[in-house]
């Protein structure tokens, strides 16, 4: 069934093909959790129910910036997680900022919040019609959209059952929403333990072998020059002064090296001065790059604390062996609901997807685990030429 050329209105679906719509939509519901099986069954359904020619199914990330393809029909459902769309951008956009549906017969090239997506021909469709996917409980999850090759006049009674549609919807996409996060936070704390356990051998190693090549070697060094300084004590005090001078020497290299063995098991700056006046020594320690720390302090759990040092740790190291940076900046910041670490830098950036099995792409991992065991989230924003951004997302849990 195809609606006419000459714009009258074709009724969207008759009562039958409603209930039958609303049916398979609440069997896709109750098939399972997957995010992306249920956006392919909605856009099938909607398509074969109300004749129109292509659905698909934004939905909001995590942050509420913006919108990515999660399901659409042939022949664009080979893009589906590759279309991006900023909140505010296109009339998806339009519609997730403003949450009202938007509705366009024809011409839409002239809309203003019109965005071409060579990906998905809109050249090749005429009609559309746009609406929120959202309910009271779950607020906005995202938006549902459908086009018609030839004009079609989309009515108000078009765009309610559309609506109903994704406010049907909206609840699924936000328990699957919620079922993915919670897969993936297992699925890191399993990564982590069993890196955690590897790592805490390579560290009993590393710890071994610093011991015997630096403390254990100056230690012995350190016996010989206190017995040659006492055999030469009754017969040349010089010699005598000499090597208790060397020996000396020797004591503050061990000491120097004591601590940083310590220092590599727990940041001892955390006790004395707190996160923000560590992340600023951290700061100071680095000579290649100049350092810039704003923000104040948070108080957050220990266990917190550690690992947004450890972030910063690792990031600033990242920029001093591959970024060719000259300055960065560590931000903290806190409110009533999370913790924010951003460590950005000037230097020659590079592409996030295209790293993988290299040392950075090592502690980019490193630190995405290290944020996603605590609940929280890492988001790395890098380009060739621009520098790169690495935040660290954490909640705080109240009280």
């Amino acid at each position: 069934m195809t609606a006419p050329a000459d714009g009258h209105r074709l009724g969207l679906a008759d009562p039958g093909q409603e209930n039958a719509l609303l049916v398979g939509i609440i069997e896709a519901i109750s098939a399972g959790p997957g995010l992306q099986p249920l956006a392919a069954s909605v856009a099938r359904l909607i398509v074969e129910a109300t004749t129109t020619d292509v659905c698909f199914v934004h939905v909001l990330d995590d942050n509420g910036g913006a919108l990515t393809l999660m399901g659409a029909t042939p022949p664009f459902d080979h893009q589906v997680g590759r279309i991006h769309l900023p909140v505010g951008e296109g009339v998806s956009g339009w519609v997730a900022s403003h949450r009202q549906p938007a509705v366009i017969a024809a011409g839409k090239e002239s809309d203003p919040r019109y965005r071409y997506f060579p990906e998905l021909g809109g050249e090749h469709y005429t009609s559309m019609v746009s609406v929120p996917m959202e309910s009271r409980p779950t607020g906005l999850v995202g938006v549902l959209n459908v086009h018609t090759r030839q004009r079609r006049d989309f009515t108000d009674r078009d765009v309610r059952l559309l609506s109903s549609i994704g406010s049907l919807v909206a609840g699924a996409v936000h328990q699957a929403r919620l079922h993915r996060r919670l897969a993936a936070r297992e699925h890191a704390a399993e990564r982590f333990a069993e890196q955690m356990i590897a790592a805490q051998e390579a560290e009993r190693r590393r710890l071994a072998g610093d011991i015997h090549d630096g403390i254990t070697q100056r230690l012995v060094s350190l016996a010989f020059h206190l017995d040659a300084a006492a055999d030469a004590a009754l017969e040349d005090a010089g010699v005598a002064v000499r090597e208790l001078a060397r020996a000396r020497e020797l004591t503050d290299l061990t000491l120097d090296e004591a601590h940083a063995a310590i220092a590599g098991l727990r940041p001892p700056v955390l006790d004395d001065l707190g996160l923000a006046d560590g992340l600023a020594s951290l700061a100071r320690s680095i000579a290649q790059v100049q350092v810039r720390v704003v923000g104040r302090e948070c108080q957050l759990p220990e266990h917190v604390m550690i690992a947004l040092y450890r972030i910063a740790q690792e990031a600033l190291q990242n920029v001093v062996k591959h970024a060719q940076a000259t300055q960065a900046e560590v931000e903290l910041r806190c409110d009533a609901t999370s913790a924010r670490l951003r460590v950005t830098d000037n230097g020659r950036g590079f592409d996030p997807g295209a790293q993988p099995g290299s040392e950075s792409s090592y502690g980019l991992r490193s630190m995405t685990e290290r944020a996603e065991v605590i609940g929280g989230k890492l988001t790395v924003t890098s380009r060739p030429g621009i520098g790169t951004t690495v935040t660290a997302t954490v909640p705080v849990r109240s009280g």
